[in-house]
């Protein structure tokens, strides 16, 4: 019986790199069988057993942290000089859950009345199925891996097609560590039409999507003639405010790294940046001369910052929204820069941009675009700043950038955004971040 290959493309050079098989029919129903009668018996494990497992299995990712870097630069274009740092920062964030989880998963006593005992006991809910992205894999597979398997799940792995040595890799980790066989298991997928079998297997208890919005619709459709609880991380159109007190140097070089970094394929990225009338100028002149030190180009060197972004098709998106702007009456305000300009041939390589005289008639400033552009649009008060930052579908992070912090926090609870930082971007904290929903705690930075 024939299966799906699924081949992955070099971001760099848009050659193929690897090569892998998806599962037949037969083998792609097994998976969930597997994984609930791993999780029959893995659920009677001590949780002290568990935490000890999740202990090895961060060490082996920490080992082997040079070989990982290596292989998200190539499958994914990251430059070398940063890849390594987020398997540091997902061990982190493991750490953290591991520390916590002892809190988190003990028994609560309920309210007391003669006669009774009442507790409130967290068990397992049975096999996860984990949909995980490719921009951050690691750091996006820590959040939903570690929890399970501390929690006394079984976990079936469904890395992008971009990254799909990641799924593997931890896979054999987690088994050096000592977890039970059939406790965490994969299969490599491009097609959406076999994915959603899996969504719709009645022997998965809880999925986990991170990924675009086409693709969480796409699974939350899937799985909506079931209940099954599915939690989605999606896109993001994050905002910035400058106010006229900011400082404008340490802004720009701030703002700049928040949009950019990592070829601006970040789902909290800033998208958008209000700054007001009185300093816009000088903050565009401090964007460009920041700009003017960044090198673009190949990955695998060490001295460059911004690599290729991952596909042809993010690409044509990318310079879609660029094109939509100028055409309504922005400026392309993006300083000379040899690398900018005569960037490698092959690879899917798109110019930091910085944007100027945008509005939100633009594309570039409602839709997520995923790609190093700055737009900067001028405000003239806070009121109009905070209703130009809520006017968006999106929701994951925001920042306001002042000296006066006091007037900074009584703007906060005006912002829509499920985190809101001041004077500072979005940053890979330990603790996490709060993601938007109809309630959810507000976390400041």
């Amino acid at each position: 019986m024939s299966v799906e290959t699924i081949t992955t493309i070099s971001p760099n050079t848009n050659e193929p790199i690897l090569t892998r098989n998806g599962l037949s029919p037969i083998d792609l129903d097994l998976l969930p069988e597997i994984a609930t009668k791993a999780f029959q018996s893995f659920r009677k494990t001590s949780l002290e057993e568990r935490q000890a497992i999740v202990k090895k299995f961060l060490k082996g990712l920490a080992d082997s942290e040079a070989e990982i870097a290596e292989e998200l630069t190539l499958q994914m274009g990251r430059p070398i000089a940063y890849t390594g740092k987020e398997v540091a920062t997902a061990i982190k964030r493991g750490e953290y859950l591991l520390k916590i989880s002892g809190e988190v998963l003990k028994d609560v006593e309920g309210e007391p009345e003669k006669g009774f005992k009442r507790f409130i006991r967290r068990v397992p809910v049975g096999p996860v199925l984990v949909v995980f992205a490719w921009n951050y894999p690691y750091l996006i597979l820590v959040n939903s891996i570690i929890p399970a398997i501390l929690a006394g799940n079984s976990v079936i792995l469904k890395p992008s097609p971009q990254t799909p040595t990641i799924a593997e890799r931890v896979t054999k980790l987690f088994a050096e560590a000592g977890l039970p066989e059939g406790v965490v298991q994969y299969f490599h997928c491009g097609s959406p039409t076999i994915m959603e079998t899996v969504v719709r297997n009645p022997k998965i208890a809880l999925i986990c999507f991170t990924g675009s919005v086409a693709g969480g619709l796409a699974v939350q459709k899937a799985a909506s003639d079931r209940i099954v609880n599915v939690g989605l991380e999606l896109g993001g159109k994050d905002p910035a405010y400058v106010r006229a007190d900011a400082d404008v140097d340490w802004a720009a070089e701030e703002i700049v790294d928040g949009a950019i970094f990592n070829s601006g394929q970040s789902c909290c990225a800033l998208e958008r940046v209000y700054v007001d009338e009185k300093i816009h100028d000088a903050f565009v002149e401090a964007v460009q001369k920041v700009l003017k030190g960044y090198k673009l180009g190949d990955p695998f060197d060490k001295s460059t910052h911004v690599g290729p972004v991952i596909s042809k098709r993010s690409k044509e998106t990318i310079e879609s929204h660029i094109k939509d702007a100028l055409d309504k009456g922005a400026k392309d305000a993006t300083p000379e820069n040899e690398t900018f300009s005569n960037p490698p041939t092959k690879g899917n390589f798109v110019k930091p941009t910085l944007l100027t005289g945008v509005d939100h008639t633009m594309t570039v400033m409602t839709e997520e675009t995923f790609g190093p552009v700055i737009p900067v649009m001028k405000v003239k008060s806070d009121e109009e700043a905070i209703q130009l930052m809520n006017d968006s579908e999106f929701g994951l992070t925001a920042s306001i950038w002042t000296k006066d912090t006091e007037t900074a926090s009584k703007l906060v609870d005006d912002v829509e955004a499920g985190t809101v930082f001041v004077n500072r971007c979005d940053f890979p904290s330990p603790v996490g971040r709060t993601c938007p929903s109809p309630y959810s705690p507000r976390q400041v930075g």
